[in-house]
């Protein structure tokens, strides 16, 4: 990095990463300058994040909010048009869904590097979206802690024999299989150890966000999904690790707190002293346990396995399914063991395409999501 400010753009400002990444920010002001803030509805926080960093654009889905003194812009083309600005030397992609794709296409068409915490980009699309970037030298660094962790063990890929990706095991590592198939939505939403969105909060709890973790490494770092293994770490202290051809193992730990990965991410490839929740102290960690994860327990881990496997369209369609039916669990219209049993019918029923191109890409997400609905509302006929 220079001595100029890095200048960034933050898609995704007011939810848990953005607001984590402008805390992050504010701790190294000197090293940034903010070129774009965007939300989906929540326009009073963007509009005091505004008022306080003055980006150059502003962007939301609400058509009638304005600022004054800042580029006002709305909905996909908005940014779209932010991440066209060449004068953004990175974007953080903290948006949630897939609304995040196109603008990550259109950053890495632009040369723009990418801080990516949006899962489903490389879930729905990982092979374009790897492949388009090799070729336009565009950095993608990772901001889960899982792949970010990975990302610093890594020296030499050619060496690298296997990927170990580490998961919590949720608010049910210790639950039946009953008693999390019939968990309340209050129960689901507590997570022992991150705090994240809700959407976010459920996949772990069912543990498919470790399956969409496990689909993106599989892009992020060319590993075949037999060499990537989940191994369920109750501390949630090392955040992940890798194993090389000789027998090493190389493991990246930490408190959990996002502000370090995020922080990783979009200063990459130097460090600063930032936030530190707490300075590590291996004195202090009474115990480390690992254990594997229960796939009776947890089916929806196997199933992203499955998918990602097929490749093509399949992670396509289980990444829309598993949404919609989150939100209905959300919205509680169905039990939290019915979001597998949807998941997995619309997933293995679902004709792969293998090579599907964007445009593709959204008409298969856009069926899946009204069949899924369709297969909700009739829940109890399954």
């Amino acid at each position: 990095m220079t001595e100029n400010k890095r200048k960034i753009s933050i898609l995704g400002s007011t939810g848990s990463i953005g607001t984590q990444a402008l805390e992050v920010i504010d701790k190294i002001a000197d090293k940034f300058e903010i070129i774009a803030l965007t939300c989906g509805n929540n326009t009073d926080l963007l509009r005091k994040q505004c008022e306080k960093y003055k980006p150059k654009y502003v962007c939301s889905n609400d058509k009638n909010f304005k600022m004054n003194g800042i580029k006002t812009l709305h909905g996909d083309e908005g940014l779209e048009e932010i991440c066209s600005d060449r004068e953004n030397d990175i974007i953080l992609v903290a948006v949630s869904g897939k609304i995040g794709l196109k603008p990550t296409l259109r950053a890495i068409d632009n040369g723009i590097d990418i801080a990516l915490a949006n899962k489903e980009t490389l879930v729905m699309a990982g092979d374009i979206v790897m492949t388009k970037a090799r070729e336009k030298g565009v950095k993608i660094i990772p901001v889960d802690s899982e792949h970010c962790a990975i990302h610093q063990c890594i020296k030499d890929i050619k060496y690298v024999n296997k990927l170990i990706i580490t998961a919590s095991g949720g608010p049910f590592l210790h639950k039946t299989i009953d008693e999390m198939n019939n968990a309340t939505v209050e129960q689901a939403l507590c997570h022992p150890r991150w705090n994240m969105g809700k959407k976010i909060t459920i996949d772990s709890a069912t543990l498919m966000n470790k399956g969409l973790e496990v689909i993106e490494a599989h892009h992020l770092f060319g590993i075949n999904f037999d060499d990537i293994e989940v191994v369920v770490h109750p501390q949630s202290i090392v955040h992940s690790a890798i194993e090389y051809k000789d027998g090493s193992v190389i493991a990246q730990l930490g408190l959990p707190s996002m502000h370090i990965p995020i922080q990783y991410a979009i200063t990459y490839p130097e460090r600063f002293e930032g936030i530190k929740s707490k300075s590590f102290s291996f004195s202090e960690i009474a115990r480390l346990d690992f254990e594997k994860p229960d796939f009776n327990k947890f089916p929806t881990l196997k199933l992203a396995y499955y998918a990602g496997k097929l490749g093509g369209s399949a992670t396509v369609c289980m990444n829309a399914a598993n949404e919609e039916a989150v939100f209905a669990f959300l919205n509680g219209k169905i039990h939290l063991g019915d979001i597998y049993k949807i998941t997995s019918t619309m997933t293995k029923s679902h004709s792969v395409i293998k090579n599907p191109t964007i445009d593709e890409i959204f008409e298969i997400d856009k069926e899946i999501r009204i069949r899924t609905k369709e297969l909700i509302i009739n829940i109890d006929t399954m």
